[in-house]
């Protein structure tokens, strides 16, 4: 089975990676590969190298011109070069991470070598069109079932555990009682109202990494714009930001706090399982997040840790610092279970049964 993975890179991550410059594609690819950005939605035969598979970011200008000179391709089109590889690669199996960019009159283009596309989509999309894969793929249950309504066949589908993080495991210690890592803008009210809660907790060192809107930077810069306000961080929050981090450095910071705070976002209903849930257990911290509808294997008390409101968040802080024996039996059990849960392997397994 000859699988074509496509990926898109998020504004954050864009605006904070070190560029090459890369000599050819092989090399940006391989480069990008072991920044370990999104590894958790990479599928195995692309880290093992296989030569079956194809991989790549359909929305780096840069990949992907070095790709089409390589190739004599004469064009400065994004899709017209992910056709031509999907078509020079004699694709199989279509499976796309950036569906918002490759809807469904990309899949229409499609070379007749393509027998079955798929893509994953873990988030309310508006009018978005899908409906010409075969299959949408996510995690959250209510979400298939839009999909669903909308028309399209819709299956679950589970990020996986990456196995560079049991480097981080081997190598953990507790710089900080609690980190947070993850985005901040008008779209997380829930989710920054339970942030400033836990940066409030007394007594905590906590740290903070911030992928801000364009509004919360600029309500930063110039705080005294009628408007503005609302956007800004609050005070507790601004006392232990710090700036966006991605992949290894995301896993570094993970294995260097007791606790790995999440939050769903306001689109997200009761179901949760957001990729963060799988890193910071995989790194072996606690994940401390909101109830709701997880994964089979996250279980409050056991392998995580959850608040069912935000007046319970300090409490839970103070007794997972403080309960050493408590705190280190749920992380070592959460690791246990998203490494055998959903190792790598697994979820090629579920991937070729979907297929």
């Amino acid at each position: 089975m000859r699988v074509f993975q496509n990926n898109g890179l998020s504004r954050g991550f864009r605006a904070h990676r070190a560029d090459g410059p890369y000599r050819s594609f092989a090399e940006g690819r391989a480069g990008f590969l072991d920044t370990r950005f999104a590894a958790s939605h990479i599928l195995l035969p692309v880290h093992s190298g296989s030569p079956d598979t194809f991989y790549t970011n359909g929305d780096d200008e840069s990949l992907q011109a070095l790709w089409a000179r390589e190739h004599g391709l004469q064009t400065g089109s994004l899709e017209q070069i992910l056709l031509s590889q999907i078509e020079h690669h004699r694709t199989e199996v279509f499976y796309n991470l950036d569906p918002m960019r490759y809807g469904s009159s990309f899949v229409a283009k499609l070379p007749g070598c393509v027998k079955k596309s798929i893509c994953w989509r873990a988030a309310p999309s508006g009018d978005a069109d899908l409906a010409k894969y075969d299959l949408v793929v996510c995690n959250f249950p209510s979400i298939l079932d839009d999909w669903r309504q909308k028309g399209c066949k819709a299956a679950y589908f589970f990020p996986a555990h990456d196995p560079a993080m049991d480097a981080y495991v081997t190598s953990r210690r507790s710089d900080f009682d609690l980190i947070f890592i993850g985005g901040f803008s008008r779209h997380h009210v829930k989710r920054s109202e339970a942030l400033k809660t836990a940066a409030s907790a007394p007594g905590i060192n906590a740290r903070f990494y911030l992928e801000d809107s364009r509004l919360t930077r600029l309500a930063d810069l110039l705080p005294f714009v009628p408007g503005l306000g609302a956007y800004r961080h609050p005070r507790e929050i601004r006392a232990v930001r710090a700036g966006p981090i991605y992949g290894r450095d995301a896993y570094a910071a993970m294995s260097h706090s007791r606790t790995v705070f999440n939050g769903a976002v306001d689109m997200a209903g009761e179901d949760r399982g957001n990729m963060r849930c799988f890193e910071a257990t995989g790194c072996g911290a606690i994940l401390l997040t909101d109830a709701g509808r997880y994964p089979e294997g996250f279980v409050d008390g056991d392998t995580m840790v959850t608040y069912s409101s935000n007046d319970e968040i300090p409490r839970l802080i103070q007794r997972l610092t403080k309960d050493v024996s408590w705190a280190n039996s749920i992380a070592q059990a959460g690791c246990a279970m998203v490494k055998d849960r959903y190792s790598k392997e697994r979820q090629w397994a579920k991937f070729q049964e979907l297929v």
